[in-house]
């Protein structure tokens, strides 16, 4: 009977340092190549580079909360845009909470002169918490409020979301979308900077 134990035991000890090895140093180490090799961007958090530091990501959001630059969708991630706390508020189109929670979001969009329905994506928080894109039409909802700060004309405003609006994947995969980040950097290049409220 210890002699069966013994011969079982050994097997079982065996592959379980080599599941370890193969799988806890050996494939995470061959991912690692191959992402740093073939997909060096991506697999550095898509980091967006100005002066020698990072200033964001192109895949996490974060918040921009100056009236001059295009604003996020609001994130239910901890207390807005916090990586270690990503997660949705799981509310639904019922919940009283939700009503409770958006509506301040609609009355500030009334307040800046947003007449026109709301986009939903300008006052929802998305299923991570930490969406970097808006839908067009949210982009250009915006487009008065931020030209009317900065002191340029809606339509070169305009012209500079819908330049930035990016087309699903293979014309399939996704929505159509705006990149916030990559929106307001734009933005800042124009040299127009206006108010600094």
């Amino acid at each position: 009977m210890g002699n069966d134990f013994t011969s079982a035991l050994r097997p079982a000890f065996v592959m379980t340092i080599l599941f370890a090895l193969l799988l806890g140093i050996g494939y995470p180490l061959a991912m690692t190549g191959i992402g740093q090799t073939f997909f060096p961007v991506q697999a550095n958090g898509s980091l967006v580079m100005e002066g020698g530091r990072a200033i964001g990501s192109t895949v996490v959001g974060q918040a921009f909360v100056a009236d001059r630059y295009f604003q996020t969708r609001p994130s239910a991630a901890g207390k807005g845009y916090d990586g270690l706390a990503s997660s949705g508020s799981n509310l639904g189109p019922t919940s009283q909470a939700l009503v409770d929670r958006i509506t301040p979001d609609v009355a500030k969009q009334r307040a800046a002169g947003n007449t026109a329905p709301l986009p939903a994506d300008l006052v929802t928080a998305s299923g991570s918490g930490l969406d970097p894109d808006l839908s067009p039409a949210a982009a250009l909802a915006q487009v008065e409020r931020v030209a009317k700060v900065r002191g340029m004309p809606a339509e070169r405003l305009r012209a500079l979301v819908t330049a930035h609006v990016e087309s699903p994947v293979m014309g399939i995969l996704g929505d159509a979308h705006v990149n916030v980040l990559a929106l307001n950097r734009a933005l800042d290049a124009t040299g127009v900077t206006g108010a600094t409220r």
